[in-house]
């Protein structure tokens, strides 16, 4: 088997050669933990799980890195007001720290309830300090970068004068840029609009700071992966990957970073996952089309008619290519729960199966094998291979009806394969059986018990019921329509 990944760079499909035999060095773009992960999130970091799975499976040892930005993060170089954590600690009325470890916890307990296995390192941006000032002057020294006013930036006119292309992943014509904005004003601290900041002075409110060779200040958000990266991958490596809005810049300028301060293309592979939608829409708060991953789950929303069980997501998910747009709606998660449930009864099928004692099969399991691990390969096809899935699933209630054979040897083939390829690879889990609808059942009788007890004005025990409940994550509302439960 020959796996074939697409890379951004180039724009084709390349066979994959790791720098060292059977190991595979990836990085992937982690949160901003500055609010709630919000579902576009979860289907890029699950893209990169099933990733992750995939390349573990085909038998490599992967040393998967993925970043915690805690710091940094600027939407506009130009204005450190524009610091993501510094906008919603006036907004929450907390510290950053305290923001940073209620969104990363909030960030964990979303990607575990969809099954993604953790990278084999986590750093964040504030643990790297000293690794992004030591890039910053490495890249002053080189002449990549001058420092302004307290603050550093990377010079991409001086970068492309060199012969490099900054540029190059996103496909974009500096030249042309500069050419469109050269004679704009306000440009303040830059020699050139395009200059990026590597680190940024401190205004006197601003909280996040640390010293540095150019005063007290805070590093720019794209210094932190190529620190990050670097240190625990090395110059250069194997994959990195992230969401297409990281293409440009963030992306871009970990390439320059890379390029001009150890003279080596930083990344063989780059991948990008494509963008979710809902009902045909982006997703945004500001139109109202938007939902959390949360609320997907348990209901709480205006745009599922029930609740989904995070497999079921998850499965939703990997039906779509990781490259290609993926949209959510009603109709498409009841498909998917129907497909997901209808695989799962196979799965318990075949597990009863005997096999016939003929030595045939009327099943080509070994064809059918190839064109599996060929969608596998095939830079990830996660579609193909769940239709692949269902071939085998056709198979199997054949045989439940006795319209098929099957001999012994590829009865366990069949299942190892199965088990492998739907548990291990795409990450699924099977749900237990009514444990949903018993636990519906149990507080409808609790609700009743205290809507009664409410009645008869005994409140103190309406009020314990409410209480006990809630402290183990389960939330009463009172409507006109009468008490709904909330798992939290």
């Amino acid at each position: 088997m020959q796996l074939k990944i697409y890379n951004s760079l180039t724009a084709e499909k390349e066979i994959f050669t790791p720098i060292h035999e059977n190991n595979v060095g990836m990085y992937v773009c982690g949160p901003t933990v500055y609010s709630n992960v919000h579902l576009g999130n979860v289907r890029t970091f699950l893209s990169f799980d099933f990733i992750y799975r995939s390349l573990m499976h085909l038998g490599y040892k992967v040393r998967y890195v993925r970043n915690i930005t805690d710091a940094g993060h600027l939407t506009d170089d130009g204005d450190v007001n524009n610091d993501r954590f510094v906008k919603q600690t006036r907004l929450e009325k907390l510290e950053p720290m305290e923001i940073v470890q209620k969104y990363t916890v909030d960030f964990h307990k979303v990607l575990e309830m969809f099954n993604l296995l953790p990278p084999n390192i986590e750093p964040t941006a504030t643990g790297h300090i000293v690794e992004q000032i030591e890039l910053t002057q490495k890249l002053i020294e080189k002449g990549f970068a001058y420092e302004s006013n307290g603050s550093v930036y990377f010079d991409v006119l001086e970068y492309n004068k060199r012969g490099l292309n900054y540029g190059e992943l996103s496909k974009r014509n500096i030249e042309e840029l500069f050419a469109n904005t050269r004679d704009l004003d306000g440009q303040g601290e830059k020699k050139n609009p395009q200059d990026f900041a590597l680190w940024k002075k401190a205004s006197p409110a601003h909280i996040m700071r640390w010293n540095s060779p150019w005063g007290e200040g805070f590093p720019g958000w794209h210094l932190e992966c190529t620190a990050m990266s670097t240190k625990y991958l090395g110059d250069k490596f194997d994959i990195h990957g992230g969401g297409m809005d990281l293409k440009f810049p963030h992306h871009e300028c970990e390439i320059a970073q890379g390029k001009a301060c150890n003279e080596v293309e930083p990344v063989n592979y780059w991948m990008h996952a494509n963008m979710l939608t809902m009902n045909s829409q982006r997703m945004s708060k500001s139109t109202g089309n938007y939902i959390l991953p949360k609320q997907l789950v348990s209901g709480e929303n205006d745009f599922f008619e029930k609740p989904f069980h995070p497999t079921i997501v998850r499965f939703c998910f990997l039906q779509a290519h990781y490259r290609s747009v993926l949209d959510i709606s009603n109709d498409a998660m009841l498909a998917s729960e129907k497909g997901f449930t209808r695989m799962m009864e196979a799965v318990k099928v075949l597990n009863s199966i005997t096999p016939n004692d003929q030595k045939e099969s009327g099943f080509n399991l070994k064809e059918w094998k190839t064109k599996a691990y060929d969608a596998l390969t095939d830079d990830f096809n996660s579609p193909v291979l769940i239709a692949h899935l269902f071939e085998a699933v056709k198979f199997i209630f054949a045989l439940k009806e006795e319209k098929e054979t099957v001999s012994t040897e590829d009865l366990a083939d069949l299942k190892a394969t199965l088990n492998a390829l739907i548990f291990d690879v795409l990450g699924l889990q099977a749900i237990e059986e009514n444990n949903n609808e018993k636990l519906d059942q149990t507080l409808q009788v609790l609700i009743e018990l205290r809507n009664q007890a409410r009645k008869s004005k005994n409140f103190e025990l309406s009020d314990q019921i409410r209480d006990k409940l809630l402290a183990e994550g389960i939330e009463l509302k009172d409507g006109r329509d009468g008490t709904s439960y909330v798992l939290n």
